[in-house]
């Protein structure tokens, strides 16, 4: 008969099944991969600050990205490496702490959603509308589509763990390397038959409105520089749309991987490693490709690092 524990404060985490033989190259490679995601997105923001050409609303609403990248990493990445370098039984995490780590993973996952979402509006003002742009796009409009951001991925993820925490616990082991809705309710003996409706629910509309958008949106772009003979914005349509498409494909192939993981109980030890790449690989490569594509980026750092003529 199995033991339960109802209720219990002290949970555990199964971690990653790591190998001796990898368990250093492992460990180092997700401690550099946290160092540049904090470097790169820290940075990318900074310079978003300082240099005023960039105080425009497709930058400012940008920076929720890095804030979003930064956050989500750090609630996971570093307790990941401690638990790398620990036996499993002493992988040992208080439930409040997991419940904690579980709203801020989900937020990270959501507003990935949302703030891609009013990045596009964006872009469809100032390619479709773009003598109206400055009118439309006011410092008011970029706070009001960055609080509805943050404010609905706070209310959906709010509700998703609030079902959760309403249950008696009956088991102790977290079958994830970090805290999770999912991982949360599996350990109690009641039934979870609406939290999996509400979580399919919430899977649904999030993925069908920030999908539908995007199609939307890219759709009358393309309509409107298709139907343009103006080549200078078709190119600057093209350099923009294309580089937040990336961004969104990145983000939407590594959630579906890990909902279509989460099907195979079999392939566990992948999923495991799709769930901490779902922070790490667009964390790592929104700065990047941002940084790549923007010519006042790319300008502000050029003027940086050029080396300055000493006077004869």
């Amino acid at each position: 008969m199995e033991n339960y524990t109802y209720n219990s404060f002290t949970l555990q985490l199964e971690g990653l099944n790591v190998s001796k033989d990898s368990l250093y190259p492992v460990f180092l490679f997700f401690l550099f991969s946290y160092l540049f995601i904090m470097v790169a997105n820290v940075g990318i923001a900074v310079i978003i600050f300082i240099d005023k050409s960039l105080h425009q609303p497709m930058y400012l609403l940008f920076c929720n990205l890095p804030f979003n990248d930064i956050l989500g990493n750090s609630i996971m990445v570093p307790r990941l490496l401690t638990d790398i370098l620990r036996p499993p039984s002493d992988r040992l995490i208080t439930y409040y702490e997991c419940v904690v780590q579980a709203f801020i993973s989900h937020m990270f996952g959501t507003a990935s959603n949302t703030v891609l979402m009013i990045m596009a509006f964006d872009r469809y003002v100032a390619i479709c509308n773009p003598l109206r742009y400055a009118a439309i796009m006011t410092n008011k409009m970029v706070i009001k589509l960055t609080v509805s951001a943050w404010g609905v991925a706070f209310v959906l993820v709010g509700i998703l763990l609030g079902l959760t925490i309403r249950l008696n616990r009956c088991r102790t082991l977290i079958m994830n390397p970090y805290c999770d809705n999912a991982s949360l309710f599996k350990l109690s003996c009641e039934s979870v038959f609406i939290n999996n409706v509400y979580g399919l629910t919430f899977t649904v509309v999030l993925f069908t409105g920030s999908i539908g958008s995007i199609v939307l949106t890219y759709t009358k772009i393309t309509v409107v520089c298709l139907t343009s003979k103006n080549k200078s914005l078709n190119s600057k349509a093209l350099q923009t749309c294309s580089t937040h498409l990336v961004l969104f494909l990145i983000m939407v192939f590594n959630g579906m991987s890990n909902i279509a993981l989460h099907r195979f109980p079999q392939y566990s030890d992948y999923r495991k490693l799709c769930v901490i790449l779902f922070h790490i690989v667009p964390g790592s490569l929104n700065p990047i490709i941002y940084g790549v594509q923007s010519k006042e980026i790319q300008t502000f750092l050029a003027k940086l690092f050029r080396p300055k003529k000493s006077l004869p």
